[in-house]
């Protein structure tokens, strides 16, 4: 059975390329705040609209058709998928615009603009860049992204086909509670993932390369100077490590639990809300987002039956007999104690249990269990 991955390379574009790219970039972008524009005025640009003002604009305007025709209608194509999930997708926001301060390049080619020849990319207007081929394309790609990061790095990001490898049977089943103090604690302790504090670990030198920011940030509308420059790369790279660490860590640990479990009781914590708290920064260090992004896609692709279960309740609720506390636990409480079995646990286990025990007593229609994921469909994933 194939699966739709992405394999992500390096590319080493040279000065003449990253212009190319930055042109081309200018072009897509005005494009997407002119179809944002088109969008408040009340204009309601479809997709089959927004080609027909391209065709028009491109046939005036010399320098919106020294650009790759694909690459823009394929940013046409990604705004009108994101003006319909503004509408479809609970909590999307209206497309904004991009500005080029706030807004970092990305530009999408289907097969019509791209081809690999001797080991290079070649896009559409002449655009040749040499790629670091880390592993070998498992089929012939039917589309690319090319995209630069926060430190100025290019990569290209190809969607392709490959053959999914058939996880083991198992028979194991864990339940897994998101919390801070414990990313992530399971009914088995022996898989829970510990709160290892990356961005903690640089704070002073990221304190540092800020204050140097802050010190050199130039009037508005100036030009950086290079101290200035060198302090904001600087802090770009202490953030890109820790994330490249959390990502790193959070791998190994969804890959070991979804080889060993066939059911996967996800607790559907949404961890937004922590953003306005006292507890912001630690929880952005703990990535709870992407530790259960990776989880999900792992369990999928492998066959697991993942189970979003909703947080209400599970931390109030007895693992032992099921009983409901009257009053809700304050968060300086860290052991649960049952006034009505005297069962005692800690927090986040107790909370883990009674997860994984929604799932198991088949009680999805009665006490609201979210949604399955299987492995029915063919999604896209990173690879």
């Amino acid at each position: 059975m194939e699966e739709v991955v992405r394999y992500n390379y390096r590319l080493r574009p040279g000065a003449t390329a990253v212009a190319a790219l930055m042109a081309e970039w200018g072009r897509c972008r005005w494009l997407w705040n002119e179809a944002v524009h088109q969008q408040r005025s009340g204009g309601k640009p479809t997709f089959a609209k927004l080609c027909r003002l391209l065709t028009e604009a491109r046939a005036r305007n010399a320098w919106l058709r020294d650009g790759s025709q694909v690459v823009q209608q394929q940013v046409l194509r990604t705004y009108g998928l994101a003006l319909m999930h503004s509408f479809t997708i609970k909590g999307r926001g209206r497309p904004r615009l991009k500005k080029r301060s706030r807004t970092l390049p990305t530009l999408d080619y289907t097969v019509r603009g791209f081809t690999l020849h001797g080991g290079r990319l070649r896009l559409a207007g002449g655009i040749i860049i040499p790629v670091v081929w880390s592993r070998d394309l498992p089929s012939k790609p039917s589309s690319v992204r090319v995209y630069q990061d926060c430190l100025g790095h290019w990569y290209a990001s190809f969607v392709v086909r490959r053959e999914r490898a058939d996880a083991p049977e198992v028979t194991g089943s864990i339940g897994i509670d998101w919390g801070v103090a414990t990313t992530a604690a399971t009914t088995d302790p022996a898989y829970d993932l510990p709160y290892h504090g990356f961005r903690k670990r640089c704070a002073a030198e990221l304190a540092k390369a800020q204050r140097k920011m802050a010190r050199r940030r130039p009037p508005n509308g100036h030009a950086g100077s290079k101290g200035y420059l060198r302090a904001k790369r600087q802090a770009a790279k202490l953030h890109k490590r820790a994330a490249r660490q959390n990502r790193h860590t959070t791998r190994i640990w969804a890959k070991s639990v979804v080889d060993n479990h066939q059911i996967i009781a996800v607790e559907d914590f949404k961890p937004a809300f922590l953003a306005k708290s006292t507890m912001a920064r630690k929880a952005a260090d703990a990535a709870i987002g992407a530790a259960k992004r990776e989880l999900i896609e792992r369990g999928t692709r492998a066959g697991r039956k993942v189970v979003l279960v909703p947080p209400a309740y599970t931390t109030m609720t007895c693992s032992g007999c099921f009983a409901r506390a009257t009053q809700r636990l304050g968060l300086g409480a860290r052991t649960f104690v049952c006034t009505t079995c005297g069962h005692t646990a800690g927090r986040d286990e107790n909370a883990a249990r009674v997860i994984l025990a929604t799932v198991e007593r088949d009680r999805a229609g009665v006490d609201g269990v979210r949604h399955a994921i299987t492995s029915s469909g063919s999604g896209l994933h990173a690879a």
